[in-house]
């Protein structure tokens, strides 16, 4: 990417100056609010889009809201936050914008049958269109509402370590650890069936238990993120920018602007190998990641208990106990994000540790296969009536399966970001279009994903196996570029010669 030498760049000097770690924390802090969230969309709204009576080879289009919106507002947001020059900084307005849409997306998302019966839809149909419609629009707010939180939040991060590089590395480590912690919350409310009783009045005509729950959780999610958010943006200032970064104060009014689809081209036209490997990795790492994500619950409740959307009690509790494994995840996540860096030195480096973990990962997608196959072979017998839940042995196996996927995870959350901002710090260009830049090798496998994990799956005969097994395949395909072709990233500055080696130094 385009250097800008530091005279030309208002904003050196303070990009120099690494801010104190308890800033840092307080920033980061703010991935466990937006995760809250997150958590929740992955936990619980796939089996609340289908009890809205969207069919599952139609439940991953929705999720399309996502990736979409990160493919088009991270970037643009991140374009816009480097050359930001209001009084309140360059990325603290995108953050506060932030947090209010979520506010409104959360009202629009938990109020969904609400507002969808009372503009027309019938209890008795088993789809509610109104509802659906409230719903997708509600879910891309949200989404874009956490684009916009996440791209600015993470160049602020980056922005206030300075030139550090270790110090990116702490601020990264630290944004998955919260990022877990926002994990652990929105899960363990997730897997909790009474949270409806502390708001009573989520419990409507058109909103049964199951519904009543999500909006309750919704309700936790923003209020934290919106303490978390409005300390950070409180204690932590900005200093404001009097011009953008790329336009020198004796040239702003005379050279011409290059418009913002411009510099995402030139960006790409600019990139180094070291980062275009990174962007390959991140890309087949992630379509590896995403049909899990997006069905993990959806797996338990039907291929592991053996239950039905809307029938019987066995999806429901195949779907809490999903939320268990998530939120058993997320414990594996939060400590695992703070032993990376030790845990790489450990294997010899970079590529290997990535290389390990997604390998790792391939073999839990596999396993999943023996899971269901087992938990099927259970339920022989019960022809005709519902089955018990699975066994102990069985879910067990599954929550433990649940947990391991911690380990891989933490290394997804943090590592990508971490040489991205080392990268772009290095080569001199705005952190805000740097992290669009790598957040579109993780939404565009997402959208491939949303658009052919449905079909693929009734291609095989319906299910989540399908789209598990090509997601081992690809866990394989980026653990094999990982090793053998990612490039290490250049090591710390001589100042730190005395800091411990981190993870991505090693070679």
């Amino acid at each position: 990417m385009e250097v800008e030498n530091a005279n030309k760049n208002p904003h050196a000097a303070q990009e120099q100056q690494a801010s104190p770690l308890k800033k840092i924390i307080l920033v980061a802090s703010i991935a466990a609010g937006v995760q809250f969230g997150w958590a929740l969309q992955l936990s619980l709204l796939t089996p609340y889009v289908q009890l809205l009576g969207v069919p599952h080879t139609w439940a991953a289009f929705i999720w399309l809201c996502g990736p979409i919106s990160g493919l088009l507002v991270q970037p643009i947001v991140g374009y816009h936050s480097d050359r930001c020059t209001s009084r309140f900084g360059r990325r603290r307005p995108f953050i506060a914008a932030g947090s209010a849409l979520v506010a409104v997306a959360v009202f629009l998302i938990g109020y969904a049958a609400d507002l969808g019966h009372l503009t027309g839809d019938s209890l008795e149909k088993a789809t509610k269109p109104r509802a659906v419609s409230v719903f997708v629009v509600g879910f891309w707010i949200l989404d874009v509402a956490n684009n916009t939180l996440q791209g600015p939040c993470r160049a602020l991060l980056a922005d206030i370590s300075g030139s550090d590089p270790k110090r990116m590395r702490t601020s990264n480590a630290l944004f998955a650890f919260f990022m877990a912690v926002g994990n652990i919350l929105g899960y363990a409310a997730g897997a909790y069936n009474n949270l409806h009783k502390m708001f009573p009045f989520t419990k409507t005509k058109a909103c049964d238990i199951y519904c009543a729950n999500l909006k309750s959780c919704f309700f936790l999610s923003i209020a934290l993120l919106i303490t978390l958010t409005v300390l950070a943006l409180t204690i932590v200032k900005e200093t404001p920018a009097d011009v953008a970064p790329d336009e020198p104060e004796e040239e702003s009014t005379t050279a011409p602007k290059v418009p913002f689809f411009g510099q995402m081209i030139g960006a790409f036209k600019e990139l180094q190998r070291p980062m275009l490997v990174l962007l390959l990795v991140t890309c087949l790492n992630w379509i590896a990641w995403f049909p899990f994500l997006l069905f993990d619950t959806d797996w338990m409740g039907k291929e592991v208990y053996g239950g039905q959307v809307g029938k019987g009690r066995l999806y429901d509790l195949g779907v809490r106990a999903g939320s268990l494994g998530l939120l058993l995840n997320s414990v594996v996540l939060g400590f695992m994000s703070l032993g990376v860096e030790h845990l790489g030195r450990w294997v010899g480096g970079v590529k290997r540790l990535w290389a390990i973990v997604n390998f790792l990962l391939a073999v839990c997608m596999a396993l999943t296969v023996l899971i269901t196959k087992l938990a099927e072979a259970s339920r022989h017998g019960h022809i005709g009536v519902e089955p018990p839940p699975p066994p102990a042995g069985i879910k067990a196996g599954a929550l433990s399966l649940f947990a391991v996927l911690g380990i891989p995870l933490a290394v997804t959350y943090s590592i990508p970001f971490a040489l991205a901002s080392i990268f772009s710090s290095n080569s001199g260009a705005g952190q805000g279009l740097s992290l669009g830049v790598l957040n579109l090798a993780i939404v565009v496998p997402q959208m491939f994903v949303s658009v052919v994990s449905g079909p693929w799956d009734d291609l095989f005969g319906g299910g989540n196996l399908p789209a598990f097994v090509a997601g081992a395949v690809a866990a394989v395909a980026s653990g094999m570029l990982a090793l053998f072709m990612l490039p290490s990233p250049p090591p710390d500055l001589p100042s730190n010669k005395n800091a411990r080696a981190p993870v991505v130094a090693f070679h």
